[in-house]
């Protein structure tokens, strides 16, 4: 059974930094690709990052670009996203997700950059 546990939200001032954790289990890690989406409160979940499943590429949306890091362990079973800079739009609950198995979703971590 896929699953997929993240860890590492919390409250932070703008300007802080955040390392969130997800630790996949369930299938063979190191086949796929890993994908962080964020919800915010009204919103559709978007995508965050990705990192292919050697971890040779990535790919970021526009709005976190050069503050956020995406990268993996694929002997830990492990995703990682090192957020800094981060803003108060930033705000959200975040998700990651297997590329291959794209309908299995954990329970999130709650993110809230506020001051």
């Amino acid at each position: 059974q896929v699953r997929v546990v993240e860890s590492g939200g919390g409250l932070v001032q703008p300007g802080g930094s955040l390392r969130l954790s997800c630790a996949a289990s369930g299938f063979i890690f190191s086949n796929s690709a890993m994908r962080w989406y964020r919800q915010a409160p009204g919103k559709e979940r978007e995508l965050v990052a990705q990192i292919t499943y050697t971890g040779g590429s990535t790919y970021y949306a526009d709005s976190v670009k050069g503050r956020f890091t995406i990268s993996r362990d694929n002997s830990e079973n492990t995703v990682y996203l090192q957020m800094n800079s981060l803003k108060p739009e930033d705000t959200a609950v975040y998700y990651c997700n297997a590329a291959l198995f794209p309908g299995s979703w954990g329970q999130g971590t709650q993110v809230t950059v506020s001051s």
